[in-house]
């Protein structure tokens, strides 16, 4: 499955068939049908697969940060880290396919609330101000969203994982000449 994720999120799906992806996997198609009986199927396995590989990657990360202020950054970043695995093809087709941009939502919405809950334990513990830290998270939610619409990455030129890099940033470090 790794070598098949590998060509997906190198260069999308749409225009792949299974026989292209046999050919470049160096096996049958009947093995990629055991895999998934379709190839909507397979793709979405990979999705699924990739996604869930990245949240495990980033919560170890941020769970062996202590300090509050760098688990938000770490977090973001490490976001950042997992979407640019995805070429600009595989986004393309990922939102632009139902079932695939469902489960791209389904871990926008999942990032949106851990954001606010590191905005909330940094409060409780004194690192930030005292914010909302839902109407914080809300603000990161539309982030969020127009990086998964599409409309800031048009609008800005970034790819998905440099405009979660520059969301850490910008959350973190606000407009700030001084920030490290």
């Amino acid at each position: 499955m790794g070598q098949l994720a590998s060509i997906l999120l190198a260069e999308g799906f749409i225009g792949l068939t299974m026989d292209d992806l046999a050919s470049r996997t160096n096996c049958s198609k009947a093995t990629l049908y055991s895999l998934a009986g379709t190839k909507e199927q397979l793709v979405i396995a990979v999705t699924k697969r990739f996604f869930g590989q990245a949240a495990e990657e980033i919560e170890t990360a941020v769970a062996a940060e202590a300090d509050a202020r760098q688990r938000i950054g770490t977090y973001l970043a490490g976001v950042g880290t997992a979407m640019r695995r995805q070429s600009p093809t595989f986004y393309v087709d990922m939102v632009g396919f139902h079932s695939t941009a469902e489960i791209y939502r389904h871990n926008s919405d999942t990032a949106a609330r851990r954001v606010r809950e590191l905005i909330e334990d940094g409060v409780r513990q004194g690192v930030f101000r005292p914010v909302d830290g839902t109407f914080a998270a809300q603000l990161i939610t539309l982030a969020i969203d127009g990086v998964q619409s599409g409309e800031l990455l048009r609008t800005t030129g970034l790819s998905a994982g440099d405009a979660f890099a520059e969301l850490g940033d910008l959350l973190l470090n606000g407009l700030s000449s001084d920030h490290p």
